[in-house]
């Protein structure tokens, strides 16, 4: 009996060595957040914690959002899946909009295609895969991927923290959300003055300061930030008006260093309660800035959101004792590269998943290759509605039968369009795409459409 004990006790000792051996992870995944809307890239940004999460991390300067756009790039980053295969196509009408049935159409798009209200409680999510290596998973933030019933708790994580139906707040400033019932019930024991970024990160605080549980952490904090409306911290906004900025520009200025802020206390807690050195630290965002992208084209509105200014955000990675401080790489990815590379952080092991369409970027944070892959964008609200990559080709489809392709590497402003000149490359990548929408995209019949829209109604 006394060596069973013995045993036991031996056991329950290793498990909890093993586990702590694991790195914990932080995934920080701001909304609407430029390209170019970081310190490093553009001085009017004041982003003094981003630039140093820059210099200690890998930085990848071609990270592109599948389908750029509040809900899809939320489907893709959690299940590692091009969102247009689970026909999530646009974002999710909220609050008093929201659709009662499953599929939703948008007005403006020219062939209505139809796009799903929720995330379906079948997909698999990185949250429910990492608890499988011992991980409890804690969300905080915005959700914008269904109504209860398919928030957070309901695909994986442990427990959530400021998640509503909403896609934005209808101020930064409390109560925060329009929504239905009381805010209260959303955000507890908040008053007026109270600033919706500031409250959500003294929440990761919180959980960082306090978490007691000998198995690792995941924190997921998907910031409502910078998402319009324009409300800036007030204390802050007065230094971007004195430099000249005005209206919403200024405002938004002072968002992003709001946010800047709330990375910075964030990666303080870590330092605070001893565990930097073992947390992975992510930061990307799901789609180009509403503002000026320039010099790159197009950004969230416009038309052209599958240009370099509507597809490519920051994104960057620090894993301590992997990646190596100062470094970049070029080599194209995409945000349904995380949930591999989460599998294998948490795992040790390489992610076998076949329902996904991303690789795992650990070779690359490791300081190794990638092979060259294709990677493909769709978004359907506009007349540009698909895009495909090939190393530093690009080429962007639209539904009136128009082609645009573009050498990123010497042109990332897409300046010149080089269709129509004979190059082999055009040919190529019209075949590649192609054969990816009828992979890929949802086909509807008349009828099939017919009955989507009844639902809809």
């Amino acid at each position: 009996m006394r060596k069973n004990v013995l045993f036991a006790l031996l056991l329950m000792l290793t498990l909890a060595v093993n586990a702590q051996e694991k790195p914990n992870i932080v995934l920080l995944f701001v909304d609407d957040y430029g390209w170019m809307d970081m310190g490093y890239r553009n001085k009017e940004f004041k982003t003094p914690n981003l630039d140093q999460l820059k210099k200690e991390s890998l930085d990848f300067q071609r990270a592109y959002i599948p389908t750029p756009t509040c809900s899809p790039s939320r489907y893709s980053l959690l299940t590692g899946k091009e969102a247009v295969r689970g026909q999530m196509v646009r974002h999710i009408k909220e609050d008093e909009d929201r659709p009662k049935g499953k599929y939703g159409t948008w007005p403006k798009d020219p062939v209505q295609m139809p796009s799903i209200n929720y995330l379906p409680l079948d997909e698999i999510t990185y949250a429910e895969r990492l608890k499988e290596f011992g991980y409890y998973n804690y969300f905080i933030g915005k959700w914008h991927l269904g109504h209860k019933g398919h928030y957070p708790t309901n695909q994986g994580f442990d427990a959530e923290f400021g998640t509503t139906d909403a896609g934005h707040p209808k101020s930064y400033y409390y109560p925060f959300f329009k929504v239905k019932e009381d805010p209260n019930k959303v955000l507890k024991n908040y008053k007026e003055g109270d600033y919706l970024t500031d409250v959500l990160t003294d929440g990761a605080v919180d959980f960082i300061s306090n978490y007691d549980r000998e198995n690792p952490f995941m924190l997921t904090f998907w910031y409502y930030s910078v998402h319009g409306p324009s409300v800036a911290r007030k204390d802050l906004l007065q230094k971007y008006l004195d430099a000249g900025f005005t209206g919403k520009y200024a405002e938004h200025h002072a968002m992003v260093e709001a946010m800047d802020e709330s990375v910075g206390r964030v990666r303080k807690a870590l330092k605070d309660k001893g565990i930097a050195d073992n947390t992975v630290v992510i930061l990307l965002s799901d789609q180009g800035g509403l503002y000026s992208n320039a010099p790159l084209r197009g950004g969230k509105t416009g038309g052209d959101t599958l240009a370099e200014g509507g597809a490519r955000v920051p994104f960057m990675i620090h894993y301590p004792g992997v990646t190596k401080a100062y470094t970049e790489t070029d080599v194209p990815v995409q945000s349904i590269d995380v949930y591999p590379t989460l599998i294998e952080i948490a795992s040790g092991k390489e992610c076998k998943d076949k329902q996904i369409q991303g690789v795992s970027l650990l070779p690359l944070l490791k300081g190794k290759s990638l092979k060259k892959r294709a990677l493909y964008g769709f978004r359907s609200y506009e007349d540009q509605y698909a895009s495909v990559m090939l190393g530093d080709w690009k080429m962007i489809k639209y539904h009136s039968g128009k082609y645009q392709m573009y050498n990123i590497a010497h042109d990332p402003t897409e300046s010149h369009d080089l269709t129509g000149q004979g190059l082999r490359m055009e040919k190529k990548l019209k075949n590649k795409l192609n054969k990816w929408e009828k992979k890929a995209v949802p086909a509807y019949g008349p009828h099939q459409l017919k009955e989507i829209n009844e639902l809809y109604e």
